[in-house]
C-alpha cells in the first residue's frame, strides 16, 4: 500500500471546527496549527530566522518581513511574511513594535505549516482577493463607514493573551489610558479584558473567570 506523503496526510485533516473568523476570511490559529502538527508529527520543528544582529526580522530600510521555517522529517518549508497592520498594510520600519513582530511570526508559523498541507485551502480565498479584489464589492469611495476588521482579544486567547499581558507589564509606567489606546489601534478590547489589564497594572477591578477561545 502506498504511504501518504506529509502533504497528503496533513491536507486531509479536517480543521474547520478549529478556525476563527476575521473579516471575510477564516483562519487556523498558529496555536491550533502547531498542536495538530505535533499530534501527527511529534518531531516537527520550527525555526524563526534572525538577521546578523540577532533581530527576528529582515528589512530593506523602509519595511520589514519575518522568515519562519517548519521542518518535518527533514523537509523544511519557509514562509516570508511582511510585518503589517490589521488592514494588511506594511508598517514603516521606524513604527514597528515588538507586539507586531510577534504577531507576524505566529501568523507566518501558521502559513509555513500550511505549506506542508495543513489548512492550506484557508489561504486560497485571501490570496485571490488580495490579487484580484472582490468582484461584487462596492467601490470604496461609496462606502460611508469603513468596516472595523480589528481582531477581538478574548480572555486567555490562545494567540494573543500572553503577548498582550507581557506588553502591559513592559509599558506599565505609561499608565492604563496609554496602554489601552495603543492596543486598541490594532485590537478590539472588551470590558472584561480591560478589567484584567487594570488588575495586571494595579490589582484593581473585578476578576473575571478565564475562558478559552474555541
Amino acid at each position: 500500500m502506498k504511504q501518504n506523503t506529509i502533504f497528503e496526510t496533513l491536507g486531509k485533516l479536517e480543521v474547520s471546527d478549529k478556525t476563527q473568523k476575521k473579516g471575510r476570511f477564516s483562519y487556523l490559529s498558529w496555536a491550533w496549527a502547531w498542536h495538530i502538527l505535533k499530534q501527527n508529527y511529534p518531531d516537527a520543528q520550527r525555526k524563526v530566522y534572525e538577521n546578523p544582529d540577532g533581530v527576528p526580522y529582515f528589512n530593506d530600510g523602509k519595511f520589514a518581513n519575518v522568515k519562519v521555517g517548519i521542518t518535518i522529517n527533514g523537509l523544511e518549508h519557509i514562509d516570508y511574511l511582511p510585518i503589517t497592520d490589521n488592514s494588511n498594510r506594511s508598517i514603516p520600519l521606524v513604527k514597528i513594535t515588538s507586539f507586531q513582530v510577534n504577531t507576524a511570526i505566529q501568523r507566518s508559523t501558521a502559513k509555513a505549516i500550511a505549506l506542508h498541507g495543513l489548512g492550506l485551502s484557508l489561504w486560497i480565498d485571501e490570496d485571490t482577493t488580495k490579487c484580484w479584489g472582490t468582484p461584487d464589492a462596492p467601490p470604496s469611495s461609496n462606502s460611508k463607514k469603513k468596516k472595523d476588521d480589528r481582531y477581538t482579544i478574548l480572555i486567555n486567547d490562545p494567540d494573543k493573551w500572553d503577548d498582550m499581558m507581557n506588553y502591559v507589564v513592559k509599558w506599565k509606567a505609561k499608565g492604563l489610558t496609554w496602554i489601552i489606546n495603543n492596543i486598541s489601534k490594532e485590537y478590539i478590547i472588551t470590558k472584561e479584558v480591560e478589567n484584567q489589564i487594570k488588575i495586571k497594572l494595579n490589582g484593581k477591578g473585578k476578576r473575571t473567570k478565564k475562558t478559552t477561545k474555541r
